[in-house]
This record gives C-alpha cells, sequence and structure tokens, in this order.
C-alpha cells in the first residue's frame, strides 16, 4: 500500500490517463482532503461509489508506473544529472587554480552546467 505522497506523484505523472470521474475524485481526496462523505455530495455519488472510484485510480496509477516505469526513470535521470553536475563543478574549481583547461572548453563546461541546473526533471 501506498501513501497519498506516493499517489499524487503517480498522480502527476499519469493523472491524465485516469478518466474525468477518477480525477475529480481523486484531487478532492488528496488535493482538497475532503472525506469520501464529503466528496460524495460534492460529486452527487454515493460515498461507496466514491471509494470505489478512488481504488481504481490507485489501482491503475500503479500499473501504469508498473508498465511504463517513468517515475523510476525520472529518478535514475536526475542521479545521473546530480553527478554530472557535482563532477562539472569539481573540473571547474580544479581547472580554475590550476589554468590547466583551455577558456573555450572551461566556457562550454560551465555552460553546460548552467544548462543542466535549469532543467525542471
Amino acid at each position: 500500500m501506498r501513501f497519498g505522497e506516493e499517489y499524487s506523484l503517480l498522480y502527476d505523472f499519469y493523472g491524465a490517463l485516469l478518466s474525468k470521474r477518477q480525477r475529480e475524485v481523486f484531487e478532492l481526496y488528496y488535493e482538497e482532503n475532503l472525506s469520501l462523505s464529503e466528496i460524495a455530495e460534492c460529486v452527487g455519488i454515493s460515498r461507496q461509489a466514491v471509494h470505489i472510484a478512488l481504488a481504481k485510480a490507485n489501482e491503475e496509477l500503479e500499473t501504469f508506473e508498473a508498465k511504463l516505469g517513468l517515475i523510476a526513470k525520472h529518478a535514475d535521470y536526475e542521479k545521473v544529472l546530480t553527478e554530472v553536475e557535482t563532477k562539472l563543478g569539481g573540473i571547474l574549481k580544479a581547472s580554475a587554480g590550476a589554468g590547466a583547461l583551455d577558456p573555450a572548453v572551461a566556457k562550454d563546461l560551465r555552460r553546460i552546467k548552467r544548462l543542466i541546473m535549469e532543467l525542471d526533471i
């Protein structure tokens, strides 16, 4: 069983793949923190129907991640980019004192580091 934060992350990646009703129920429950009864009243369905829609949405989100693995890939990309950024910083710092790096190469490395930092991953 996952926690609300984990489902919210799944929803960020795969929410558009859910039905309109599932998205509505999911958002009211996880983002607006409404109870099942409150959601039922807002949406005009039974509390049991809300429970079923929410459970099905969560199940589908888990299935999407199991099949597509976008969250796992995203985490891997972040890890690699962080490592590259750290190594670039180390190269730039070491070369600044030694003056061993060609100025054009140093400029390119700083640009690469800025681009990595600007990525919204």
